[in-house]
């Protein structure tokens, strides 16, 4: 995890995390990879055995865990609640921007994963951002 990554920043408390997953049915996984070694499979796949609908993006890939594979996040042509992100933090605003421009709920950056620009953007937008965090460990530690 990275200590104080932002002044002034804080990631949502547990209740606003686990309101945060409550309400999350559709989750896009940008970065998913085919390869089951993986954290970003790994999740995508823990997050698909409990109930999730799973969106995988990546370009490279037509389909993982038997999911159609999207290029980007417009590409998906459907609503989504939360966009799962495995991209390095310089990575992230662009898809933030997309993710925002669609009306997702919820930005989720992963363990090890901060984006000043991305907080930013989603703070601006009154949109939750969660950053630094694993999805499956947080779901796993809230009980879910």
């Amino acid at each position: 995890m990275v200590d104080s990554p932002l002044p002034g920043w804080k990631n949502p408390d547990s209740a606003a995390i686990e309101a945060i997953l409550r309400d999350t049915k559709v989750v896009a996984v940008v970065g998913l990879s085919a390869d089951p070694d993986r954290p970003s499979f790994r999740v995508a796949s823990f997050l698909l055995q409990q109930g999730f609908d799973i969106i995988p993006i990546n370009p490279g890939q037509k389909e993982i865990l038997g999911r159609t594979c999207y290029p980007d996040l417009p590409s998906v042509g459907r609503p989504i609640d939360l966009v799962d992100i495995f991209r390095k933090g310089e990575a992230t605003p662009p898809i933030v921007s997309e993710a925002l421009a669609l009306g997702v709920k919820y930005i989720w950056l992963q363990e090890g994963v901060v984006s000043e620009e991305s907080y930013a953007l989603a703070a601006k937008a009154g949109r939750p951002i969660v950053m630094d965090r694993c999805l499956l460990k947080e779901y796993s530690r809230l009980g879910r």
